[in-house]
């Protein structure tokens, strides 16, 4: 049984085999043969991808009904208020289908992240900051559909944890084998 913890970069998608776009795959990394990704990350998003040869890992890990915590921190435009927050924890209807409440806050201190290449979208007169949110579902673009929803589109969107379990200092475009102990976090 191998869990891997990736540090996904920018412009690579979460499968082995191209799909058409010019966005790298998950096989130039080098990882062991047999492992597949849990769950998904879009390409222009970032952070913590796991990767395991245990097929029920997923079901256990993504399925809405077990509760699963996943946790993004969000670069986006302006500062929301108190209200566009609340509105995000509250569930938000995106394309007709309602999204699970959320746990929201702006990062303070905001955090410290190595800049992206390609860069961010940069705009002198409009201020940017750092959210976390925590979701239990993963819905195709969700993130970015709540922030766009809520008048703050979305910058940046890395994902930091899931479960308990922290992507940490491992750079982007690393990956390292969890071991038994952090396991239990990731499925805690």
């Amino acid at each position: 049984m191998v869990l891997i913890a990736f540090n996904k970069p920018f412009g690579v998608i979460s499968q082995f085999t191209p799909d058409g776009s010019p966005n790298r795959t998950l096989a130039e990394f080098g990882f062991p043969k047999g492992v597949y990704p849990i769950g998904r990350l879009d390409a222009d998003s970032e952070g913590l991808l796991l990767l395991s040869d245990e097929a029920a890992l997923n079901e256990r890990l993504l399925h809405p009904q077990k509760g699963h915590e996943r946790t993004y921190w969000v670069q986006i435009e302006r500062i929301p208020d108190e209200k566009a927050l609340r509105r995000l924890e509250k569930g938000l209807i995106i394309q007709g289908r309602a999204c699970l409440p959320c746990k929201g806050r702006i990062l303070d201190p905001q955090p410290e992240i190595p800049p992206r290449d390609p860069p961010i979208r940069f705009r002198k007169n409009v201020p940017d900051v750092w959210l976390e949110l925590v979701l239990t579902e993963g819905k195709n673009r969700q993130v970015r559909r709540m922030t766009a929803a809520v008048g703050h589109p979305t910058l940046r969107l890395l994902r930091v944890a899931i479960g308990a379990f922290q992507l940490g200092d491992l750079p982007a475009g690393k990956w390292r084998k969890v071991n038994v102990a952090e396991r239990g976090l990731v499925l805690a």
